[in-house]
């Protein structure tokens, strides 16, 4: 356990330490541009909040050695279940997120229950999932749908929370405060929540025993498929409190929303030091994972002459080195043994 509790640091160390320097490059860079105002770090926390809850989920699937490719199909199916719900059913916003978590539940019941008690591979079964997901999509509504009558979902995606510091002078001579929207305090109090379920839980106990060594984790007699049951229900529950909190920020639904999300979620849980064989992991790890992804695009968008493109070959890269550097503390593991 020991050996593991040193990986886990280690790795969130690295991580944490990279996103220090990627942060504090673009405002030596970039400060002619605004990057060293507050709010620019507020918009990446507003910009990627559904992520953070969705990745905080993946942390959970793949801290048992398990993998959820359908999370970004979800989310979208979730955003146009909103969408279409509130202009065209006639649907009150409160009524279609409480209808939207459900149907988070149910879909990880379904695909946990394939996937613990069938023993069907994760990768399958999640892919059939996100397969559906983006179908039902389209089965719902083909076109793009915007959401602008109903008055309580407008309000929580235009409520601005003013922050007491930190503001600046704009061109016009004008203050402007920072502000955080309601998504990134949701976002926020779903990483603690699942970080003190990991760390003091028996639940959270069990994932990390089940992704150390699932056959160690039966032997102590822990209840394998029910727990991987659990936590694939988790991870669809907090896949859609991210499809809310994506929609808050889109305020709109359609059949292309959220393409490459789950890629996103995988490589914020990856490089925030989570092992894709399970067993050692962090969700603030996943949170800086997050911040690392956000702060690629803030840096390629404020640049201005490159493609958005460039930030998907930057964390490909940083993926890959992060996989390479999983693999060498794996070996190391080994050798000591």
């Amino acid at each position: 356990m020991k050996k593991k509790i040193n990986s886990n640091s280690l790795l969130l160390l690295i991580t944490v330490v990279l996103f220090i320097v990627m942060y504090a490059g673009g405002c030596i860079i970039y400060s002619a541009k605004g990057f060293t105002h507050l709010q620019t770090f507020l918009n990446i926390l507003i910009n990627n909040a559904g992520l953070i809850c969705i990745a905080s989920g993946m942390t959970c699937v793949m801290l048992t050695g398990g993998i959820d490719i359908s999370v970004g199909s979800l989310v979208a199916m979730d955003c146009m279940i909103l969408a279409v719900g509130i202009e065209q059913w006639g649907w009150s916003s409160p009524m279609l997120m409480l209808f939207v978590l459900v149907i988070g539940l149910v879909f990880g019941l379904v695909q946990g229950f394939c996937i613990a008690y069938l023993d069907i591979q994760p990768f399958i079964v999640t892919m059939a999932g996100m397969f559906f997901a983006r179908g039902m999509t389209a089965v719902i509504c083909r076109n793009q749908v915007s959401i602008v009558s109903d008055k309580i979902f407008t309000t929580l995606s235009s409520l601005k929370i003013t922050i007491p510091f930190g503001g600046y002078m704009n061109k016009k001579g004008v203050m402007q405060m920072p502000y955080l929207r309601v998504t990134v305090i949701v976002a926020l109090i779903v990483v603690v929540l699942i970080y003190l379920m990991l760390k003091y839980t028996k639940f959270g106990r069990s994932i990390y025993a089940i992704g150390g060594n699932q056959q160690s984790a039966t032997l102590m007699g822990l209840n394998v498929k029910k727990t991987k049951l659990k936590v694939y229900v988790l991870a669809s529950f907090l896949t859609s409190i991210g499809g809310i909190c994506y929609c808050l920020n889109t305020m709109a639904g359609t059949t292309q929303q959220a393409l490459g999300l789950e890629m996103d979620a995988i490589s914020s849980a990856v490089i925030g030091g989570t092992l894709l064989t399970g067993g050692v992991g962090n969700v603030f790890g996943s949170l800086v994972g997050v911040l690392i992804n956000g702060t690629i695009s803030a840096l390629v968008k404020t640049n201005g002459k490159l493609i958005s493109s460039w930030s998907n070959i930057i964390t490909a890269i940083l993926l890959c080195f992060f996989i390479i550097l999983q693999s060498v503390f794996a070996k190391i593991k080994d050798s000591k043994k």
